[in-house]
């Protein structure tokens, strides 16, 4: 039997969305606040020859630049000033989550509520500044590295590089917290989203034209495309999946009338992470990369030469080690997100019970079992749609195409900013039964 809020959510329509005014505010800000970061991309850093950075540019971006340059929307091959993004901010989540789950004391803070989360988010964002200037004097010391394109190499650039390069990040924090608070959707992802969605045109034209040429055979071409649609059926499907545990309410009395017991489901989503898995996964990897190719460009050692060199997309050692960090940020996060024996606590102070199974610890470690399972065929499907794509295309040789990731963020984060804006009007449309009740109730009396 459907839930009331099951029932509101198909009842929806245009006239409901058009009264929810505080719906199309949050809407309105979001799309601003992402103009403004679609204009920062354009904005180039001091110091340098935008021509002679371009024709470098192009001579890497087959490799991990180009998939750098995916998530920046652009921002790497015009050098802007938010050409980090915020893969630094990504990567000092993971560390702080990490090593919270390591630490009694963090541990502790992330149970203390709001404070303890405000307390954890700062410490994120001391550390996202510290990766943050390490990437940025990387970049910079590899851009000074690069024929004629500094202008004036030295300290003072590799100074306001740094400055510029950190407080573009810092502004898409800043930005990405406004959008969650006051927007729709989540604002981290939302800002990942723009930057793909902004490159798909030149994507598509990229892949069309090469076809055209002749440099991939047309088959290839349309195959790609066919793979693409495949690719976005199948994370609908698995993003929509649950596995579904009964939940039974015993009888109960009140006065002298007795009530049938219940019946209810706990949802396990088969990919409870999301997206998060493939985000992290990708930050982990750019980080080292980033650094090592812009370095490796200049006067650099051999050994840093022959990491950029593995490290590149569609080599054996990025595969192996991108499925690794895919399959354990899924386990890793759904660990986080979902706690079986809060979950067996909250069904029995409810009175509910899984049938079979009895209530408290035996309860929490079913629930555990069941789970493990389910995330297992999760983790597999995120590692498996991540890597086919990009081993096919990169043995096509194409530098930009919608690979796995790409797809698998789009697609995801569509869904969730969907639901959440069904969501708020589900909220909207309640509201407004509750409204007139009461006002039907006042007038009977």
């Amino acid at each position: 039997m459907a839930s009331a809020a099951e029932q509101l959510a198909r009842n929806l329509s245009f006239s409901t969305f058009s009264k929810a005014k505080a719906l199309q505010q949050r809407i309105w800000f979001t799309l601003g606040a992402l103009l403004v970061y679609r204009l920062g991309t354009y904005i180039p850093l001091p110091g340098i020859d935008p021509d002679a950075f371009r024709a470098t540019f192009e001579q890497s971006q087959q490799g991990i630049i180009g998939m750098f340059n995916m998530f920046s929307g652009g921002a790497v091959e015009r050098m802007a000033i938010f050409a980090l993004n915020l893969i630094p901010y990504i990567t000092a989540s993971i560390v702080v989550q990490v090593v919270s789950s390591a630490s009694p004391r963090l541990e502790a803070l992330k149970k203390e509520g709001e404070a303890g989360r405000r307390k954890m988010n700062q410490y994120t964002r001391y550390l996202a500044v510290l990766f943050c200037a390490i990437q940025a004097y990387g970049i910079a010391v590899g851009l000074e590295g690069s024929q004629d394109v500094v202008l004036n190499p030295g300290w003072f650039f590799r100074i306001s590089t740094v400055i510029s390069l950190v407080g573009g990040t810092m502004f898409l924090m800043w930005l990405g917290e406004q959008i969650t608070a006051r927007g729709v959707g989540n604002g981290i992802s939302l800002i990942i989203f723009a930057g793909i969605v902004a490159n798909l045109p030149s994507t598509v034209a990229q892949t069309l034209e090469l076809a055209r040429t002749g440099a991939i055979p047309g088959f290839a071409g349309l195959g790609m495309l066919v793979l693409a649609l495949v690719v976005i059926g199948v994370i609908v499907f698995f993003e929509r999946a649950q596995r579904r545990l009964l939940i039974q309410y015993p009888k109960r009395q009140v006065g002298n009338k007795m009530f049938q017991g219940d019946t209810s489901h706990l949802p396990l989503k088969l990919n409870t992470s999301g997206v998060i898995p493939v985000i992290f996964g990708s930050s982990l990897l750019l980080l080292p990369a980033t650094i090592a190719s812009f370095a490796a460009q200049g006067n650099a050692p051999g050994w840093l030469t022959t990491v950029t060199a593995l490290l590149g997309r569609g080599q054996p050692l990025y595969l192996a080690l991108f499925a690794f960090f895919i399959i354990f940020f899924a386990f890793f996060y759904t660990a986080i997100v979902f706690n079986p024996t809060e979950t067996a606590d909250n069904l029995k102070r409810s009175g509910g019970f899984i049938p079979g199974i009895r209530p408290g610890e035996r309860t929490a470690q079913h629930i555990d079992y069941v789970l493990t399972r389910v995330t297992v065929v999760g983790a597999v499907y995120l590692a498996v749609v991540a890597l086919i794509p990009e081993v096919m295309f990169s043995q096509l040789a194409v530098s930009q195409f919608i690979g796995g990731t790409s797809l698998l963020i789009m697609v995801t984060v569509t869904l969730d900013t969907i639901t959440q804006i069904q969501s708020h009007l589900v909220a909207q449309q309640y509201e407004g039964l509750l409204k007139k009740s009461r006002l039907g109730g006042g007038k009977r009396r």
